[in-house]
């Protein structure tokens, strides 16, 4: 327990036992250094907005001199539980925190529309914080998921105080992430959705309203049409998710909001992007260190093994990483990153460092063939395979990036055995074979309904048969537009394929309920129920998997 000390600052009070205990436990199960300072802790911290709402914050200030401040803007509260796993360990390693709690959520005032005021309540944030007695001059933002958002929102106008920030599986442009490939990425956020509206039960309630409503949830997340599933389940409590659901065309104004890609072209300090292989966010997150590797900024990138939910946690890499990014830009006491790239590799399990990303690579080209395999050589002229998609029947999401229990990286054999997928499968490697960067599809088909979706699927195949889903990419077909080749890119990946093993490519129609299902007809999917299936044909020679080869470390 703290004790009163010379150095404690003449503001805040002690830490609650439950914070203390939470505290400890955050630091063993992330395997953290010994802290170096204890902290006092103000609750309840008030913020003014522009417009007269009171938000709230709880500031956790390091006994002794304090080596910087460190901003976090969260919906999500900040219980005891939550600070101790994710954000109170940068105060007893000597950074002054703030926990802010964006308007709408957990006491702070206001109406909670996602993002929208992001940027504005920002930037007054950020405003009163130079106001305060505690504050150390400089800061630095931190935060994953919709706390990365939080963090583009001010990025879109950097304060001169701002001396790094560190980006957490997020998206820059998250309308663009809701209708990702073109069709609403419905596990994603129907369940972000009913997340946020059961949070401040508490932790340990909302869970137990979860488990128990597991199967009506998914009946209403399944149900079409989709504002009518939406309606049972949120009644009025949600109304960005039918705007979600309802406006389908990106240049829509209401998505401006949502987009905070100026901020790409404007940011001028060092920047820590962590992502993981499997995360919902990928795609954005190695596109923010590709944009700003073009502009010369100081960026590094982190890819680990993780999903979405085990990216903060998930050995305490991330935590102790921005801890050493911290000290890094605040502090002369550690040692600057070896890397700009730091990738994980699965299959051979080991980290490797890069200069940037992606790496150079060689293409290696495989073709589909009808008898299912997969080879270097061209099928013969004329070969074909079909399939059909049905709606009321979608292909399922088996893995890869979702919310719910079944995310990442699993056994996802069970797709060959369905008559609306199709794979093709390598014969065993005789020698391993790296990949790094993101792998291409190239399809050309024939289509009995022009409404239609494309999902491809790498696996990797065992010595013993056993698939496992690699990478993946998803797009939904223009109508107007269905002849000619379909271009895919899948997710970026980094992986070796063992000798023996060999590769797999899945393709269908959709992965429900990662991506609605497409209903085969030219109406609104939130406001039709109306459904047709659609016939494939795949013109064998004329498609292809392109690999991006390096060579084995």
């Amino acid at each position: 327990m703290e004790d009163a000390t010379v150095d404690a600052p003449p503001w805040g009070k002690r830490r609650s036992v439950i914070r203390v205990v939470w505290d400890a436990i955050g630091a063993r199960m992330l395997a953290l250094p010994k802290p170096t300072n204890r902290y006092r802790l103000m609750q309840n911290t008030r913020i003014p907005m522009r417009d007269g709402v009171v938000l709230l914050a709880d500031v956790l200030v390091p006994l002794g001199d304090s080596k910087g401040t460190v901003l976090f803007r969260s919906p999500y509260g900040w219980s005891p539980l939550i600070a101790g796993l994710t954000a109170s360990m940068y105060a007893r390693h000597g950074y002054t925190v703030v926990l802010a709690r964006c308007r709408g959520t957990f006491g702070s005032g206001g109406s909670f529309e996602p993002l929208v005021n992001e940027a504005a309540d920002g930037a007054d944030t950020v405003a009163w914080l130079r106001r305060q007695p505690w504050f150390t001059g400089t800061f630095a933002t931190a935060g994953g998921s919709y706390l990365g958002c939080a963090q583009f929102a001010i990025l879109t106008d950097p304060p001169p105080e701002l001396v790094t920030s560190i980006i957490q599986c997020t998206a820059f442009d998250l309308g663009r992430q809701i209708h990702r490939g073109g069709a609403l990425a419905l596990d994603t956020w129907f369940g972000w959705t009913l997340a946020v509206l059961r949070q401040e039960s508490g932790f340990a309630r909302a869970s137990i309203k979860a488990r128990r409503a597991r199967e009506q949830d998914k009946r209403h997340e399944r149900a079409l049409p989709l504002l009518e599933g939406a309606g049972t389940a949120f009644g009025q409590r949600a109304p960005w998710y039918q705007e979600w659901i309802r406006r389908r065309e990106m240049d829509d104004p209401y998505w401006r909001a949502y987009d905070f890609s100026a901020a790409l072209h404007r940011i001028e300090i060092p920047v820590l992007v962590q992502v993981g292989w499997q995360d919902v966010f990928l795609d954005q997150g190695v596109q923010t260190v590709e944009r700003l590797q073009e502009r010369g900024a100081d960026v590094a990138m982190t890819a680990g093994p993780w999903t979405h939910k085990s990216a903060p946690l998930e050995g305490g890499y991330t935590v102790k990483e921005t801890l050493q990014w911290l000290d890094q830009h605040f502090t002369s006491t550690s040692r600057r990153r070896s890397s700009p790239v730091r990738a994980f590799v699965g299959g051979a399990e080991k980290w490797i460092s890069l200069p940037s990303w992606p790496p150079a690579s060689k293409e290696v080209v495989l073709y589909p063939h009808a008898t299912g395999a997969l080879l270097p050589d061209l099928p013969v002229e004329g070969a074909t395979v079909e399939f059909t998609y049905r709606p009321d029947d979608p292909t399922p999401s088996l893995g890869g990036p979702l919310n719910g229990p079944n995310a990442g990286r699993i056994d996802d054999s069970a797709l060959a055995d369905r008559d609306d997928v199709l794979t093709f499968t390598g014969a065993p490697l005789e020698a391993p074979l790296s990949i790094i960067g993101s792998p291409r599809v190239e399809l050309t088909q024939g289509l009995s309904n022009p409404y239609a979706d494309v999902f491809a699927r790498l696996s990797v195949v065992d010595r013993a048969g056993r698939s496992r889903n690699l990478t993946e990419g998803f797009v939904r077909l223009d109508p107007d537009r269905i002849s000619g080749a379909v271009g895919l890119k899948l997710d970026p990946t980094a992986h070796e394929f063992q000798k023996g093993e060999r590769i797999r490519l899945v393709l269908a129609g959709g992965s429900f309920p990662r991506w609605e299902r497409n209903i085969g007809t030219e109406e609104n999917p939130a406001t039709s129920a109306d459904l047709a299936p659609s016939r494939r044909i795949i013109d064998l020679r004329r498609s292809r998997l392109i690999l991006p080869t390096t060579p084995t470390r």
